[in-house]
């Protein structure tokens, strides 16, 4: 077994334009884990999301979601941390949004299970979250009249979806206001070109909080740290890795921060960096 740990994020960086992962991609996984890899993703997706796009996969650590508000067991669905929202300003976060005359999606951890509330659809953006959320049948998805009454959880994630120049405003007022509580990403989505993602999380909700966690949980700070990326939520797990690698098609911001370039994400590029690294280090030991 080596001793490093390889950390991956999943889309735009180890799945494909398609959001799966290829059938190299998962075989050759599957035949390194089994060998003893030590190999997770932290993305910003659910756990519930992240188990389709990973089926088949026995990851021998926790997964980071929804950039750190959780960290999760994969094949469960536990979570081990919850990196909640404060409650007492949930409500004003709302109003600020509605203001703007948009509608969020909201997710949470009810005590028992995940939900991802929603109310009103307003514009294509949203309808694609919520039809491919249907398409997958997540079972996180509850309807509601009025999406206040889904305060009583635990929120870890306002998903707000609309044109760039919308959230952009958005975004600086809420940074304003409760900038020392929360952390924003502000992104496009690749799956439908044109619309915008703003997603608001508790300040101790990074994929780097969420990494430095795991590895204290489970005994590896003193491991190589290798972690994988394309885009600036990446930037926090960039800075605390040994070797941080962006693919070609990562955003300029992120290639100042990393330490290594390799190929676009269609091509298998992670799989192949991880097979060919850990290949080497394991058959140095064996000499």
């Amino acid at each position: 077994m080596s001793d490093t740990i390889y950390i991956s994020d999943l889309d735009g960086t180890l799945l494909t334009k398609n959001a799966v992962l290829s059938d190299f991609s998962k075989s050759k996984l599957q035949e390194l884990l089994q060998d003893g890899l030590l190999f997770t993703v932290a993305s910003a997706r659910s756990v519930v999301s992240m188990g389709v796009a990973l089926d088949g996969l026995k990851l021998p650590l926790p997964i980071v979601e929804f950039n750190g508000a959780f960290i999760s067991d994969l094949e469960s669905g536990r979570h081990e941390i919850i990196n909640s929202i404060e409650p007492e300003i949930i409500e004003d976060i709302y109003q600020i949004i509605s203001s703007f005359k948009c509608v969020p999606f909201i997710s949470s951890f009810n005590g028992a299970e995940d939900c991802c509330y929603y109310q009103e659809i307003i514009n294509e953006g949203m309808e694609w979250y919520l039809n491919d959320r249907l398409f997958h049948q997540d079972k996180r998805l509850r309807s509601l009249t009025k999406l206040t009454d889904s305060f009583r959880d635990q929120i870890v994630c306002l998903t707000v979806i609309n044109k760039t120049e919308i959230l952009s405003e958005l975004e600086i007022i809420i940074r304003e206001r409760y900038g020392d509580k929360i952390q924003t990403y502000h992104y496009e989505n690749n799956y439908a070109p044109g619309w915008h993602w703003l997603t608001i999380h508790s300040y101790k909700a990074t994929k780097a909080q969420g990494i430095l966690t795991l590895q204290e949980i489970y005994g590896l700070t003193s491991n190589k740290l290798i972690v994988f990326g394309d885009h600036n939520n990446d930037i926090e797990m960039f800075k605390i890795a040994d070797y941080a690698i962006a693919v070609d098609n990562a955003t300029v911001e992120l290639k100042r921060h990393a330490n290594h370039i390799i190929e676009s994400h269609e091509v298998d590029s992670v799989v192949r960096y991880i097979y060919q690294d850990w290949s080497q280090q394991t058959s140095l030991k064996l000499v």
